[in-house]
């Protein structure tokens, strides 16, 4: 049996698209790595700073009042270098050169692939899932999707309000390029008139149909969510149904990247440190090259592996929800 590797100094990243909770779990991966007696670096600008050596010594006061903070405070960014086997050589060079034991990941899918990339070539690693989308495969939820929702019905509640004052039909798209998740959990919460995603094909005449049939029952607005994913897209809708005159003007508004920014919720705190945590328990019990998962509310260490190859699908009980709650 090979000897469990002792962990002396270990760097954090935050990668790709932010996500409020994002510090909430930067904090949570230092202190416990302090408490472990491990030396803490952050990387500024995900894996571009980590190609860079860009590190930044952490300690306890460098991370205190911090978890309300949206955004992340290491700062995040795309590297087309590190796609590349000599930009991940690079980061790899410069972790040995600063005696970098382990690296924590925090990020969403090509974040988490790249975390592969390296625990394939040796480098003690432990992903944190990061996706408001929640389309990460081995966890039940993500950071940043309890507080992007939340964003995404406060902006609902009140876009229905003038809806009604003013007899309209309303299109809002979420963000979900591929993923419908935020819409139709959005949609059941706000009770939106219908839900339309990636996932699940759909016609003009079914989005007519339910606008004509709501405003016949006397309903003084529509509310359509549209993942950005949909095809067609809400300008395209929105021009669609202009034209067939259903009784409703129609309005398109595009949250945008505001989903993914603001104060985390009390859940997304608590996520974000329960998976920090445990990020830096699995890196001293020699679990690497795994992503720490929520499943049934325990911590799991789930293969990178199984989390690039697989990919999580959409609840169709949720979706089947949707469409009959909106009756």
């Amino acid at each position: 049996m090979c000897p469990t590797k002792t962990i002396e100094k270990i760097a954090i990243l935050t990668s790709g698209g932010d996500a409020p909770g994002m510090n909430s779990c930067i904090r949570a991966v230092v202190r416990t790595a302090l408490t472990s007696n491990m030396k803490v670096v952050g990387v500024e600008g995900g894996y571009e700073g980590l190609i860079h050596g860009n590190f930044l010594p952490m300690g306890l006061r460098d991370v205190g009042g911090i978890m309300q903070r949206g955004g992340t405070i290491l700062q995040t960014a795309r590297s087309k270098e590190f796609r590349e086997p000599r930009g991940q050589r690079e980061a790899i060079r410069q972790m040995n050169n600063n005696d970098i034991d382990a690296l924590v990941v925090i990020g969403g899918d090509g974040s988490l692939n790249g975390a592969k990339k390296l625990a394939d070539q040796g480098v003690s690693v432990v992903g944190i899932p990061a996706s408001i989308d929640n389309d990460i495969y081995g966890t039940d939820m993500c950071i940043g999707v309890d507080t992007a929702l939340n964003t995404i019905v406060d902006a609902i509640d009140k876009l229905r309000d003038t809806a009604s004052s003013h007899s309209r039909a309303f299109l809002i798209e979420t963000m979900g390029r591929e993923s419908g998740y935020l819409a139709i959990h959005a949609g059941i919460i706000a009770g939106a008139e219908m839900v339309l995603v990636p996932e699940f094909p759909f016609t003009v005449d079914e989005i007519a149909k339910t606008v004509d049939a709501a405003y016949l029952r006397g309903k003084t607005h529509a509310i359509i969510v549209v993942a950005e994913g949909a095809n067609p897209s809400v300008t395209q809708l929105a021009e669609i149904i202009e034209s067939r005159d259903l009784g409703f003007k129609v309005r398109v508004t595009i949250l945008g990247h505001i989903q993914r920014g603001g104060k985390p919720s009390a859940f997304d705190r608590m996520l974000a440190s329960r998976l920090g945590y445990h990020a830096v328990q699995f890196l001293s019990e020699d679990k690497t090259g795994v992503m720490v998962g929520l499943q049934d509310n325990k911590m799991t260490a789930i293969p990178l592996e199984d989390v690039i190859s697989k990919k999580r699908e959409i609840n169709q009980d949720y979706f089947r929800m949707a469409r009959d709650l909106a009756q």
